[in-house]
């Protein structure tokens, strides 16, 4: 193609906003059935809402597991598809449902067998351990339906298939909010169930998402047939060894690396959680916004993925370049245009709580904070894991994560909130500071192009 800085390609620009779009709406109705949930239980009982928040991080680690497989399947199939070769896509997925389902089966061995040891690690409350065990002896069994779902949704991202993603979350949105409000309340004659009514209503989504994905894979994808050839072909006896050895290759750097993050997590709302009442609900409120809008910069990333991917597997690396310094820009564009939204509207935003006048304060300038630390996200995220990562350099993201978590972002930021016992606001850039710093080595591991690896060694 013609060397320009870039790209001029229509079909890139629709393709590109096409997943954005439609990856982005998932997100969001994703992150709605989280929040109706809490609204529900909240509504209901505090006990049940924290006990199902208890179960919920475990559900975070089992979410961040089947993110790191489907983005790691993703990175393979994704070159294949730009090659037009459907025969591996179809070997690399089968073996990442059967790693799914080894890590599934796992996690659930431990939920069946140590409920309250798990439980006990995020709280030491007998009421809530007792909801939570309650919420955990039905939801764990969803933790098998999610994985697969996710696995076989992040194949079909992979081909550029994104709408029916879409269509199950919406779906499973509505058959979960119904469910929660009949069988929490006990509506309509249905008994009052409370937490259980709960992890009733997201058994029976996950159970409907499973079946749906499942039909579309099986009857209406024309692209991967999946269910063309025997499930053990290529994945046990000749040649296997190639496919296993590709898919480990990229996919334990990008498990680590999520896992490195997501155990993280938990320990910043800890630092967060020790500070004063008014510190920690100004950080709730501002949190959440701060949610809505990090659900388009995950779509960039995911939607990046795919056409990186695509690209180099079309094996014309000058068209990587031209439209990798393409989406660097636009991430900043777009960064910038967050950020301005969250800045603006921050005002109307807050006066939809009725807060205490220093937790408002509070939640104002933490909101200024966001929107800087919006830009920063908006091009380190999507460069790191949309193009660096998803143009096959796993080990890159996972070394930056465990340098600038670990060693920079944890031991400050405990530092700044217990040794010198700086200001609320200056804590929270601590504890947020890597979203900018990590924006330098990213920018100089994109401009090196080294992150262009060949994932296609299966035939």
């Amino acid at each position: 193609m013609e060397k320009t800085f870039f790209t001029k390609d229509p079909s890139f620009y629709r393709s590109f906003f096409k997943l954005m779009t439609v990856i982005a709406l998932q997100n969001l109705v994703a992150y709605s059935v989280n929040m109706l949930d809490n609204i529900m239980l909240g509504s209901y009982s505090q006990n049940a809402l924290s006990g199902a928040a208890t179960v919920n991080q475990i559900y975070f680690i089992v979410n961040q597991i089947a993110l790191a497989i489907g983005n790691a399947l993703i990175a393979i199939s994704s070159q294949y598809w730009g090659s037009h070769q459907t025969k591996p896509i179809r070997k690399v997925t089968k073996a990442a449902l059967l790693f799914s389902l080894a890590i599934s089966a796992g996690i659930i061995t431990l939920c069946i067998r140590i409920p309250n040891t798990l439980i006990g690690l995020f709280t030491t409350s007998p009421d809530i351990i007792r909801e939570g065990t309650i919420y955990l002896h039905i939801i764990q069994w969803t933790f098998l339906f999610f994985m697969i779902s996710n696995l076989l949704l992040a194949m079909l991202r992979s081909v550029e298939t994104v709408k029916i993603a879409f269509l199950i979350s919406v779906i499973s949105l509505l058959v979960n909010g119904g469910i929660n409000y009949i069988l929490i309340f006990g509506r309509f004659g249905a008994p009052e169930m409370g937490i259980q009514g709960a992890a009733i209503g997201t058994f029976a989504a996950r159970i409907l998402e499973l079946g749906i994905v499942l039909f579309y894979v099986w009857k209406k994808d024309t692209k991967v047939k999946l269910f063309d050839e025997k499930f053990r072909d290529g994945i046990i006896g000749k040649g296997s060894g190639t496919v296993w050895k590709t898919f480990f290759k990229v996919c334990i750097p990008i498990l680590t690396s999520g896992l490195l993050w997501a155990v993280s997590l938990p320990m910043q709302t800890a630092i967060l959680g020790h500070l004063s009442s008014d510190a920690i609900a100004a950080n709730s409120v501002s949190s959440t916004f701060f949610q809505y809008l990090k659900v388009i910069v995950i779509a960039i990333a995911g939607a990046s993925a795919v056409v990186i991917g695509k690209d180099i597997g079309s094996n014309d690396e000058e068209k990587v370049r031209c439209n990798g310094r393409t989406l660097s820009v636009l991430y900043l564009a777009i960064g910038l245009l967050l950020g301005t939204v969250l800045f603006l509207l921050r005002s109307p935003l807050l006066s939809m709580y009725r807060l205490t006048p220093q937790a408002t304060l509070y939640a104002d300038h933490f909101m200024i904070i966001m929107s800087v630390i919006m830009v920063g996200m908006s091009y380190q995220m999507p460069v790191g894991v949309g193009i660096i990562q998803g143009g096959g350099d796993t080990k890159f993201s996972m070394y930056l994560n465990l340098i600038s978590v670990w060693c920079i972002v944890m031991p400050l930021s405990f530092l700044a909130a217990f040794y010198w016992k700086l200001p609320v606001e200056l804590v929270v850039i601590a504890v947020q500071s890597d979203q900018i710093f990590k924006c330098l080595p990213i920018f100089l591991r994109f401009k090196s192009y080294k992150w262009i690896h060949k994932l296609t060694a299966i035939d």
